[in-house]
């Protein structure tokens, strides 16, 4: 196996919470965490991006959140109805966003690693954004990508991109293959070539690994449990990039423009043509950004002491 590579799907128990990860890289690199966003698995970073960024010497850490993929589902729990969805008011969130970053730390905790690079997309960057405010100590720097703070009057979705969340995503894997073409013909990227294959197989493989749309409603429960989060955001202290697209339509370029606007000393980077994914065509401008920004970051006081301590 290369350096590049990754490791085969490894657990790791955070209290009640088992989360799926896989690595790549030398552990002996500088940890990035790769936070995926709703409803999406860890294989939305795709192997051969966290590759790319492996091989510029950086040991990249991608997982499955609580409730999608081969993490741990919280089936107990039913998930919102349309009413509470529209209200902005689910009665009785499994878990919010706060408890997703907690789980982020403990997999750091698990994996023995001090601090690291974080970066999140989309509701991995609400989840970034939080890590970063509530367990300083854990973030080297922070990438916030295609997200939002939280607040009504930025980063709202397109209007046709409602009726996408309010229907039923169908049961069978042509259905489902099918809706994700669709929802990201509508989102994705119309500066870049679209890559129907490649979404093709990404969703199907999301389906086999674990198709699980109460999951997706939890976790949009639990983005709005956890509502404006700007008051967080004014007290990130690690250097933070934001990464928008600048024809998102599923969270408005006006959601990372406040983003940057609330998080102290942050750094905006539009991206011209790039809506709500991560297109390959995009990736080397991608990583170089994220290459540059962990390179230009300082260590984090506590990781710095506790390097020191193991010499």
């Amino acid at each position: 196996m290369t350096a590049s590579e990754p490791v085969d799907e490894r657990f790791c128990n955070v209290g009640d919470v088992e989360l799926c990860y896989q690595t790549f890289g030398d552990p002996a690199d500088p940890a990035m965490l790769m936070i995926m966003g709703l409803g999406t698995q860890m294989i939305g970073w795709h192997e051969d991006l966290c590759a790319q960024l492996a091989g510029r010497g950086f040991f990249v850490i991608r997982y499955d959140n609580r409730d999608v993929g081969h993490s741990t589902r919280f089936d107990d729990t039913p998930p919102p109805g349309v009413r509470e969805l529209l209200r902005r008011r689910p009665r009785n969130p499994a878990y919010d966003l706060g408890d997703m970053a907690a789980d982020a730390a403990g997999l750091l905790d698990c994996l023995e690693i001090e601090a690291a690079h974080v970066v999140g997309a989309s509701m991995g960057g609400m989840i970034a954004q939080l890590l970063a405010a509530r367990h300083p100590h854990r973030v080297l720097s922070l990438t916030s990508i295609m997200s939002s703070t939280g607040s009504r009057w930025a980063g709202q979705p397109a209007l046709r991109a409602y009726p996408y969340f309010l229907r039923s995503p169908g049961a069978d894997r042509d259905a489902v293959v099918e809706r994700a073409v669709s929802l990201f013909r509508l989102v994705g990227s119309q500066g870049f070539p679209f890559d129907e294959q490649g979404m093709r197989e990404r969703a199907g493989l999301s389906y086999d690994r674990g198709f699980n749309p109460a999951g997706t409603g939890r976790q949009l429960a639990a983005v709005l449990a956890t509502g404006l989060r700007t008051g967080d955001l004014k007290r990130i202290k690690a250097p933070t990039l934001v990464i928008h697209g600048t024809v998102d339509r599923l969270v408005a370029p006006s959601g990372g423009r406040a983003t940057a606007r609330h998080i102290p000393g942050a750094r905006l980077e539009m991206i011209e043509g790039m809506g709500h994914d991560l297109p390959r065509g995009a990736w080397p401008r991608i990583v170089d950004l994220l290459v540059e920004h962990a390179h230009g970051a300082h260590p984090a006081p506590a990781a710095s002491a506790s390097a020191a301590a193991r010499c």
